[in-house]
């Protein structure tokens, strides 16, 4: 089938299914349902849509309903900035988009600043678009690639008696050979000289359904720790040709797009006792519950299958849903309650979001994620994780706090590379209004 016909078929097949008059607020989701990352991404596009539709239910923002389109891009860069360049124009303008995808939200990066469109990475993308004076219209929201590195080490150090107890050891890092898979490399260097580890960087082919090459070299190398820093297919074989190489799951770590029930499940018993990363803490929570009842009971649900509301997947969407709806009040509460607003507006409403311990009680997704405040200075708002264990059935968060690792350090990487970036594109850092 060709592009086209996909997208106008995905354009009319959302239309059918979501129909919401005239004078709401449009939002672009350039999703992936199909191909090596389709679990990913229905799951995350699911909880997302899942959360408009309680929205709706409950009678919108302010009575300013969310009305949304996808568009089927299977995760592919060009076809990523085709979709966009397709739905930023339809019903009035897009005012959010949301790729999913380090290599996508790279392609529209300057697109969605000349567009005035704002673009959520939610703990993926570009790391150094925490500084808004430089990418104002880009919101790597809640934490980024580099904190979670910098987390990582720190979680790393702690198991191992402290920082100065990794001296000497020998940390791989396993990754995804693309943007996503490189990102994290300019904080585990500095780290790597800074305590005296010994970084060893082995690339994985996308879509990573064969490592067998890849964990005999770990096994040459014998390492301490294994980062695991995949996506899609590449992490159930990690995991499952870790075993079959004798590499003990409890030296592996993976970063939070390694660590969903896609990923364990299907790797059996080879998982029981793996950790990682993630920005959720899993367990259910009041806003799931209205949404099984407001929701899937109304039979609304976007979801197939039910038994993955709640699931890591599913919880990080409806994430990024809560972020996107309170950045549209937020954006009322200064231009007009009861308004539609315009991606300038929404804009602004994302760089000053506060969502305190009070106001996840008020949503019903108390502790679901860290608290989030943002400015011009920090479009990430947090930087804060949690380290998640399988325990054969489901995750449970092994580290009762969230965890930070040197802001300090990845602060002076997002001020350097941001630089960098605005003199290269002649851009003269400032804040918006």
């Amino acid at each position: 089938m060709k592009l086209t016909t996909k997208l106008l078929l995905c354009a009319a097949l959302t239309g059918a299914f979501n129909q919401v008059s005239a004078a709401d607020q449009f939002v672009a989701l350039p999703s992936y349902r199909v191909g090596p990352y389709a679990a990913g991404g229905s799951g995350f596009y699911g909880g997302a849509i899942d959360y408009f539709n309680l929205v709706n239910a409950n009678g919108g923002v302010n009575g300013v309903k969310i009305k949304w389109q996808e568009c089927e891009t299977e995760y592919n860069p060009s076809r990523g900035v085709e979709c966009y360049e397709r739905l930023k124009t339809q019903e009035g303008g897009a005012t959010l988009v949301e790729p999913l995808s380090t290599g996508i939200a790279y392609g529209i990066l300057d697109r969605v600043a000349q567009d005035k469109i704002p673009m959520t990475t939610l703990g993926y993308g570009r790391s150094d678009a925490a500084n808004g004076k430089v990418f104002p219209y880009v919101f790597p929201l809640i934490t980024s690639y580099w904190n979670q590195a910098a987390a990582m080490i720190k979680y790393l150090a702690d198991k191992n008696g402290g920082y100065a107890k990794l001296k000497g050891k020998k940390i791989v890092h396993l990754y995804h050979d693309s943007a996503f898979g490189k990102e994290p490399l300019p904080v585990l260097e500095a780290q790597a000289k800074q305590y005296g580890f010994e970084l060893i960087k082995i690339a994985v082919a996308p879509p990573g359904s064969e490592q067998q090459s890849q964990w005999l070299q770990i096994r040459q190398a014998r390492p301490d720790h294994v980062i695991l820093w995949g996506w899609g297919v590449m992490n159930s074989v990690a995991i499952k040709t870790a075993q079959r190489n004798g590499f003990p799951r409890e030296k592996i770590l993976g970063v939070w797009w390694a660590g969903s029930e896609e990923d364990t499940i299907p790797s059996g018993d080879a998982a029981k006792g793996y950790t990682s990363m993630t920005f959720n803490t899993p367990g259910n929570y009041p806003v799931i519950d209205e949404i099984r009842k407001k929701v899937y009971a109304a039979g609304n649900g976007n979801l197939a299958d039910q038994k993955r509301i709640g699931s890591v997947y599913h919880m990080r969407g409806m994430t990024m849903g809560i972020l996107w709806v309170e950045g549209i009040r937020k954006a009322q509460e200064k231009y007009g309650k009861g308004k539609t607003m315009t991606g300038e507006q929404v804009r602004w409403g994302l760089e000053n979001l506060n969502i305190d311990e009070a106001r996840q009680k008020a949503l019903g997704a108390f502790g679901m994620f860290p608290t989030v405040k943002t400015s011009c200075d920090d479009h990430e708002g947090s930087g804060a994780v949690k380290v998640q264990q399988w325990d054969g059935t489901k995750w449970k968060a092994i580290t009762p706090n969230w965890v930070v690792g040197d802001k300090a350090l990845t602060r002076k990487l997002v001020e350097e590379s941001s630089a960098a970036y605005a003199k290269e594109k002649n851009i003269t850092p400032a804040c918006l209004n």
